[in-house]
């Protein structure tokens, strides 16, 4: 337990520093778990410090202290800082989100909150893509394929090809039962995705069926060859997810971007391009693609089944992979 003093004292018991009391109150609300999400958080409110401690802030160190003005006050600095161009929206409304649940975590309630951190920037953000994704193209992933191996990256190069071929999160195609995925790509040709998924997704209640073709065979294939001894996924049993972050995926990075590939999510994004056009016949809208003007219901009808693969709800999601608006 991360408590260090009664839940009624300063930062309600979590410590004298707000920089370190809401650390530990997400560390003990996820039980110390979810490390991907929990370092967000914290970075994010780590941020939200820096500004109580400044000249524009209230000079506080004390979560006791911190009230639905203050949060308001704090709203309105960041709504500046989009305005005058150094903060994106959807990073102001990330570190809006974050500090409501790292209040909720330090109270134990939710009585200190934004109820819309977009109401309260008064923005929304387009989540529509600008931008054709990367990795569209095959031969380039093959490139980017050959110098992770060359580098002895062959885990990292399996995730590309799982995250081309199926859409998988990076997370995803980490935690992966390889074994699972072979025999259903062998009996049903097709592959249900069910590990790593976000939200806490459960297998019966979520399924999530992708098609097989070569692509996903092949990658299914190597990703088995370079999956550790002992193990189902691309985890050692000796490892842990987060080692695999920092000692695979951070150095592989540098590859991907030395070969034009923001990060592994682009490859997703290329997924639904590619979905797209063999479900329409015409290219994605980020693509120039028409489809939405010529057969609105054969888009939404497209939109709907991509976002299924891609485990995701709502269909509008899917503007930010291939663009457009259905």
């Amino acid at each position: 337990m991360a408590l260090v003093g009664r839940r009624d004292g300063r930062n309600f018991g979590y410590g004298r520093q707000l920089s370190y009391a809401g650390p530990q109150a997400l560390k003990d609300m996820f039980g110390g778990g979810h490390y991907g999400t929990v370092k967000a958080h914290c970075d994010r409110w780590q941020a939200f410090v820096k500004w109580c401690r400044s000249e524009q802030g209230p000079g506080i160190n004390d979560a006791r202290q911190i009230d639905r003005k203050v949060l308001a006050d704090y709203a309105a600095y960041l709504r500046d800082a989009v305005e005058c161009g150094s903060l994106a929206i959807s990073t102001a409304q990330n570190r809006l989100s974050s500090v409501n649940r790292t209040m909720a975590a330090l109270r134990g309630d939710q009585c200190v909150k934004l109820p819309s951190p977009s109401k309260a920037l008064g923005m929304q953000r387009t989540g529509v893509r600008q931008s054709a994704p990367q990795g569209q193209d095959r031969e380039q992933v093959k490139q980017i394929v050959h110098a992770l191996c060359r580098e002895h990256q062959q885990r990292a190069a399996a995730i590309v090809l799982l995250a081309r071929a199926t859409g998988m999160r990076l997370r995803e195609a980490i935690l992966a039962d390889l074994p699972r995925l072979s025999r259903e790509a062998e009996a049903f040709d097709k592959i249900n995705i069910q590990d790593g998924t976000k939200g806490g997704r459960a297998g019966a209640s979520a399924p999530r069926w992708i098609a097989v073709d070569e692509h996903v065979q092949g990658a299914l294939g190597f990703a088995r060859q370079v999956s550790p001894t002992g193990s189902r996924n691309l985890i050692a049993p000796s490892e842990s997810y987060l080692i695999v972050l920092q000692e695979v995926i951070r150095p592989a990075r540098d590859i991907l971007h030395a070969h034009n590939l923001k990060g592994f999510h682009e490859l997703r994004a290329a997924y639904a391009c590619h979905r797209y056009e063999q479900n329409t016949q015409h290219r994605a809208p980020i693509n120039g693609g028409q489809c939405c003007q010529v057969d609105r219901n054969l888009d939404r009808k497209a939109r709907s089944q991509i976002s299924y693969e891609l485990g995701h709800d709502r269909i509008d999601v899917l503007s930010a992979y291939i663009g457009g608006r259905g």
